[in-house]
């Protein structure tokens, strides 16, 4: 027991230092009692941040399944909890759980798109939309893709839209067929899409747009996100799987569908022993603000998981290359 309160002081402490010293550290503690986040995505919306991230099953609750969680911010840093999206009624395909969330904003409405979670091989992603960023109504066509071909398993996973060159992308992460290898996939809409399933066409029809082949990202490659810089595609990928560790890696694409990695190592690794992300810095989401600066949001933890937090760097431009520090 002393040793226990002990732990939770440590933690404590860490955080009111990183709260100190401007860090964002948000962890939901409402489902599980320990701060448990994970797979961020933020949206500027009518005057205030939204981050939507993944919550964990209710402890002692059989069958409450991964949700979505909602929470609110002025400043990037200071994060309150304000909602959560749960299965809606009558929609069987998401009833056993959702997750991942990926958002955009167009024409003064949140799009949603997010995965169902606990099919296994039949997971899909799924569209919602939103008039205040809180409540959702689902896409009448959901599941609006799942991936063909003879390369993957047809899952689809971690689902990322954005708009480019007068189409909308979605990246997605998918295995392959025996189920052991994470890697990148993608489908585009026309601009005027609705979303709607019959919108996506697959353009990864022979083979995944980015697999793991460096050394660092071990047997995963998921968690696209995407910012537009002078008129070039930047991904940020989660390489490994969880834990192995996770880090965050960067390719550049001029058309969206052929990706070259900017570099051999992580561009966002783990952290040192010791230190709270030691055990991974993963799943991330670059947020582009609406003053045209942009921000890495991500997930960590230093003990394999039990507990996950949701933090950020500002990430700076130099030369048409993404770092962390400022150009002096």
């Amino acid at each position: 027991m002393r040793k226990n309160v002990f732990i939770l002081l440590a933690i404590v402490s860490a955080l009111y230092a990183n709260a100190q010293a401007g860090r964002m550290m948000f962890g939901d503690t409402s489902r599980v009692g320990v701060p448990f986040s994970k797979d961020p995505h933020v949206v500027n919306f009518e005057g205030r941040y939204l981050m939507y991230y993944s919550i964990p099953p209710k402890k002692g609750v059989a069958e409450s399944g991964w949700n979505i969680g909602i929470a609110e911010s002025k400043n990037l840093i200071d994060w309150e909890k304000v909602g959560e999206i749960t299965p809606a009624a009558g929609a069987d395909y998401e009833k056993k759980g959702l997750c991942a969330p990926g958002a955009l904003v167009r024409n003064g409405k949140v799009h949603l798109f997010y995965q169902t979670y606990g099919n296994g091989p039949k997971d899909a992603i799924c569209h919602a939309v939103s008039q205040d960023g809180i409540n959702f109504t689902r896409n009448a066509t959901n599941p609006i893709f799942r991936p063909t071909g003879h390369w993957n398993c047809g899952r689809a996973i971690d689902a990322e839209v954005c708009e480019f060159n007068g189409q909308y992308f979605l990246y997605f992460a998918t295995r392959d067929p025996d189920f052991k290898i994470q890697m990148l996939g993608a489908a585009v809409a026309p601009q005027g899409t609705d979303f709607n399933r019959e919108d996506w066409t697959q353009v990864s029809r022979e083979a995944p747009l980015l697999f793991p082949e460096l050394s660092w990202e071990g047997e995963c490659i998921e968690g696209a996100s995407i910012t537009v810089q002078n008129g070039r595609m930047y991904m940020f990928y989660a390489g490994a799987y969880n834990n192995w560790p996770q880090q965050v890696g960067v390719a550049v694409s001029d058309d969206g569908l052929t990706w070259n990695r900017l570099f051999p190592e992580p561009f966002l690794p783990n952290g040192k022993p010791g230190e709270w992300n030691e055990s991974e810095s993963g799943h991330p989401h670059i947020f582009t603000d609406n003053d045209g600066k942009t921000y890495l949001f991500y997930q960590g933890n230093n003990d394999k998981g039990k507990t996950w937090y949701i933090s950020n760097k500002k990430v700076y431009w130099k030369n048409n290359l993404p770092s962390f520090e400022a150009d002096e």
